[in-house]
């Protein structure tokens, strides 16, 4: 079953324009409809208009109703399905494991095996639906309360992390319980889809399959959450930090997501109704006008050449950044491979996947990230139990990777088999990404590391591309000693999303200090500017491929400062080409001259904002606030 963000085909439409009050029938004041509605965070542009499916994720609020007593033996034997299900899963991954990476990293899942067998477990859960009449993901999440309740009176580690062990084998129960799909069917669901979730994990991409959504509102998440990746890749209009919204709607109702001013409204009137889906239907129409420059070259106004690349989480985008005229892949996340994979990839299951994204890359141009597991996302067979205090700022990325060398040279190697796969005397290239690099001594240990990979296919006498090495640069550490480690790569890719949450010190998915995690900040605006002119000065590419690349108002700053390369979602290709045609390299050099003597974010923004609107109103209305 393919990913959620393999599968929405609507890639050129539904993404956004801030709502005009000309737009609003007469008599309904935008402060009206406003005041009506949940406001979040705007992580994904655009307007939509569906119907609400809620995932109800076992942590956060599960269905409460009660069985009819002819459903309950139906119910059992779903639980029973999914058990089993959760028992062949867990011995594969324990055998694979315990092959690829050793049998310490193996053992974890034999301990949820055992837990997964526990009858102080599983009759609970059989005895609430049978004796309750409890859906199995409520007596799963009655259970979690127990023992959450029980566990927290100890202060025991031991225990903290046998509590760890049985909630990822009730997520584990709970995926399979949740078929996505299959119960949106079922439940006579028709037309575009909202969906409604505490925060959409790939787990729970997977199995909404293809269905037909249009938008997603979470209760958890920021601009740089999973929810907000998985939109923005497709153009999706999305709304997180949501607080309560899985308690103020029910799957069936309708449900407005402004995505450009983070902005949720649910059972609109049916004027209010009748104003947005003309805004939504003028969306469309500017997203299919802008996706017709998609064959145009990237060049500013004064002739200056642009590389527009695209990130990508698997295939399915790269399709959509070719449809959307994206001159290659700037950024693949493999770390989706592994977080959606039913159990651990091998060298050779890498090599395929990676050689199907080069072959069907524009211009046949990647760059492959190396695996970037920790923070928000983890793994249980690379020893992640979820207890770091500060998972952001911990054993997590490269870090974690030469913790397990021999699991990291097979992926190494994977993408040197890859390159070989370029045509010969193609323009192409196959780039190796290396995340969260912090001093010189980690990037001098990653090239060693490359050269072992390198040393070990010409043993085996297996054919290997040559790739480019690059770091990329998202620690504070790293980009104050810039000058250092530029002669250690090829290239630098700049990922804004954590370089700001860093320099910040503000948990970007935090919402009482996501407010200071702002990419149009002063400080990341001149650290920015440092990176990007120590890379010009000794000729080293640089690309930026966090999200400000593909906001509107950051282009104009990044342009400025000399970034000739940016790497974005897909769907927000069209209006950054478009924008370029419109900007001179001149018109960006004044605006940074400008921005660096701002000392607010609020001044920033504002300048940049009016900026944008001078160059073009309806750009400007593509941004989010």
């Amino acid at each position: 079953m393919s990913c959620l963000v393999a599968v929405l085909p609507h890639i050129d439409g539904r993404t956004a324009i801030i709502p005009r009050q000309a737009d609003l029938p007469t008599g309904l004041q935008r402060e009206t409809i406003v005041s009506g509605m949940e406001k979040g965070l705007a992580v994904s542009p655009g307007v939509s208009i569906g119907v609400a499916y809620c995932i109800l994720e076992i942590f956060v609020n599960p269905d409460r109703k009660r069985l009819e007593k002819h459903e309950v033996q139906k119910e059992l034997a779903r639980y029973e399905q999914a058990c089993e299900r959760t028992a062949v899963d867990l011995a594969a991954l324990q055998s694979k494991v315990e092959k690829q990476i050793g049998k310490n990293e193996g053992a974890i899942f034999a301990v949820h095996q055992t837990i997964l067998r526990d009858p102080a477990f599983t009759n609970k859960v059989r005895h609430w639906i049978v004796e309750e009449h409890l859906t199995a993901s409520a007596a799963l999440h009655r259970l979690m309360e127990q023992y959450t309740e029980v566990f927290s009176k100890t202060g025991d580690e031991y225990l903290q992390e046998r509590l760890n062990d049985i909630r990822d084998v009730v997520v584990r129960l709970s995926a399979y319980l949740s078929d996505v799909l299959n119960d949106a069917e079922e439940s006579g669901l028709s037309g575009p889809l909202i969906v409604v979730a505490d925060e959409l994990l790939p787990s729970q991409a997977v199995a909404l399959g293809e269905a037909d959504v249009r938008g997603i509102v979470t209760q958890a998440g920021s601009q740089t959450s999973h929810a907000a990746l998985i939109a923005r890749s497709r153009g999706i209009p999305a709304v997180s930090g949501v607080s309560g919204i899985l308690r103020k709607v029910k799957t069936g109702d309708t449900v407005v997501v402004n995505g450009s001013e983070g902005i949720v409204s649910i059972n609109p009137e049916p004027e209010e109704l009748a104003a947005y889906r003309k805004l939504e239907r003028e969306f469309f129409h500017l997203k299919d006008q802008l996706a017709a420059n998609r064959h145009h070259p990237a060049v500013t106004r004064d002739g200056m050449p642009l590389k527009l690349l695209a990130n990508i989480n698997n295939v399915k985008d790269v399709e959509a950044a070719a449809a959307m005229g994206a001159a290659g892949v700037g950024l693949y996340r493999t770390e989706y491979l592994y977080l959606t994979h039913e159990n651990v990839p091998d060298e050779d299951e890498q090599y395929e996947v990676y050689k199907e994204i080069l072959q069907k890359s524009p211009h046949k141009y990647v760059t492959i990230r190396t695996l970037d597991i920790g923070g928000d996302k983890t793994v249980a067979y690379l020893g992640h139990n979820h207890n770091e205090a500060n998972p952001f700022m911990g054993w997590r990325s490269i870090r974690l990777s030469f913790e397990h060398p021999e699991f990291f040279l097979s992926q190494l190697r994977a993408i040197m088999r890859c390159a070989a796969e370029l045509p010969e005397g193609s323009d192409g290239e196959v780039n190796m990404l290396f995340p969260m690099i912090t001093n010189v001594e980690e990037m001098r240990k990653a090239n060693h590391l490359v050269r072992k990979a390198e040393k070990s296919l010409d043993e085996r006498g297996v054919p290997r591309g040559k790739v480019k090495v690059g770091m990329m640069l998202e620690v504070p550490a790293a980009a104050v000693c810039i000058h250092h480690l530029l002669e250690l790569v090829d290239f630098v890719s700049i990922g804004s999303n954590d370089l700001v949450q860093y320099l910040t010190a503000a948990d970007r998915d935090n919402p009482k200090v996501s407010g200071l995690c702002q990419p149009l900040s002063p400080a990341v605006v001149m650290t920015l500017k440092n990176v990007i002119e120590a890379c010009n000065q000794v000729k080293k590419p640089v690309t930026l491929c966090g999200e400000m690349a593909g906001q509107p108002r950051a282009f104009l700053l990044l342009l400025g400062m000399g970034l000739r390369s940016f790497s974005m979602s897909p769907a927000f290709i069209p209006t950054i080409k478009e924008l370029a045609i419109l900007t001179t390299i001149e018109h960006a050099e004044r605006v940074v001259q400008k921005v660096i003597d701002m000392k607010t974010t609020n001044q920033v923004k504002r300048f940049l904002r009016m900026e944008l609107e001078a160059i073009s109103p309806e750009l400007a209305r593509l941004d989010t606030e």
